[in-house]
């Protein structure tokens, strides 16, 4: 059976809408989704970058996120064809373990916790894909990178890419039935 590693923040969990909802709270903005094209939001505000980092770093801030659409019945769909792995690189936010954990087992049941891994450089996960919207990770990964569209990466070019979760079922059911 071939292995997905599917990353969680912004392909699973919606990170950027509750970042930018604290953001906007705190400071009087009205920023969108549309705003950050291209860009991250402490890129956009490096004066405020450490404060939006704490935000982050806030053990709490990772057990809320929304769960990006279609990705619950695409990945329990995919399950049964695919081994799933979730790779989720914690260590760059290291208080986020408990949160991601609660968060995945919460909304991800069907899924082992055997297959969660948090880690820190994505090369050391042994896939044949690994789903995800920062193309750092591809880089020494030995398998396929499919990037996820978010908004920081729409400019991105060179990567197999899928723009939700409706477009990766596509991807995977077009491969399965190519290997038939």
């Amino acid at each position: 059976m071939k292995r997905i590693a599917i990353d969680m923040d912004e392909v699973m969990a919606d990170f950027t809408t509750k970042h930018l909802t604290l953001y906007n709270r705190d400071f009087g903005e009205a920023l969108t989704k549309e705003d950050l094209l291209g860009t991250r939001l402490w890129t956009l505000r490096p004066d405020l970058a450490k404060k939006l980092f704490e935000y982050v770093y806030d053990p709490t801030f990772f057990q809320d996120l929304d769960v990006m659409e279609g990705s619950q019945e695409v990945i329990k769909e995919l399950s049964e064809h695919y081994e799933i792995f979730i790779a989720t690189a914690a260590m760059e936010v290291p208080t986020s373990f408990a949160a991601k954990y609660k968060w995945l087992k919460e909304h991800f049941p069907f899924l082992s916790d055997m297959n969660f891994v948090f880690c820190g450089n994505k090369s050391i996960i042994n896939a044949d894909y690994l789903i995800d919207d920062n193309v750092k990770n591809f880089k020494d990964f030995s398998g396929q990178g499919i990037l996820f569209t978010s908004e920081h990466n729409i400019n991105e070019t060179g990567y197999v890419r899928v723009n939700n979760w409706h477009e990766v079922r596509d991807y995977f059911l077009d491969k399965r039935n190519g290997e038939k």
